[in-house]
């Protein structure tokens, strides 16, 4: 099968959830302030829910948020990929069309002008897939820190993460409060981290609608 019989299209992260805990070397998907949820998936006849999903991204705003400033004129012009992972049996370049049709769409159907995407060199990980995607290279992030909570890593600012319940009343995820209590009981501690790879899109031109 080749890569072109693939279907990409939108889609939840209650579908995508399970998939990326599983493929995806981070585990989670907690914290994420997402936008955009894009399943790649494989025909299946045999199926009876439907096609197969073998692959799902991320986009959504930037775990770091004043970093927009960079690369757009408001925050509104910048998106961030923030999980990408396929199954392990997939042929060659895969991610790479999965990409290549995300970045299609969202220029199509968003007002974003650049996309912003890191390669996690604690992983090994030099950003080979946004190489061969024409992503342009923008140096490296200085060092940080991470939570390091039940054997996964978790950005800082997931135990800020909130929500404003039916009564209007601002309050702490779930699951923000949980890292929290981490922290406090010794359950979670804070690891440091090497910088990341800095990969940018260009949808747009700036001041080009």
């Amino acid at each position: 099968m080749s890569v072109k019989d693939y279907i990409v299209r939108p889609t939840t992260i209650q579908e995508v959830r399970p998939f990326i805990e599983k493929w995806h070397y981070s585990e989670n998907v907690n914290g994420l302030r997402i936008t955009h949820v894009f399943g790649l998936y494989k025909e299946d006849d045999e199926n009876l829910f439907g096609d197969t999903l073998i692959g799902a991204m991320i986009y959504g705003g930037l775990a770091m948020a004043s970093v927009w400033k960079k690369y757009g004129e408001v925050e509104s012009d910048v998106v961030e990929l923030r999980r990408l992972c396929c199954i392990d049996d997939t042929p060659k370049n895969t991610e790479s069309y999965f990409i290549g049709q995300t970045l299609r769409w969202l220029k199509k159907n968003t007002d974003y002008k650049v996309v912003v995407s890191y390669a996690d060199s604690n992983y090994n990980h030099t950003g080979t897939i946004y190489q061969a995607t024409n992503f342009e290279y923008h140096g490296m992030t200085a060092n940080g820190r991470v939570i390091d909570f039940e054997g996964k890593h978790y950005h800082d600012k997931t135990i800020r993460t909130y929500y404003t319940d039916k009564y209007g009343v601002k309050k702490l995820k779930p699951y923000a409060q949980k890292v929290r209590d981490a922290l406090e009981s010794g359950q979670a501690k804070y690891v440091e981290t090497t910088g990341k790879h800095i990969y940018l899109f260009k949808l747009k031109k700036r001041g080009k609608k």
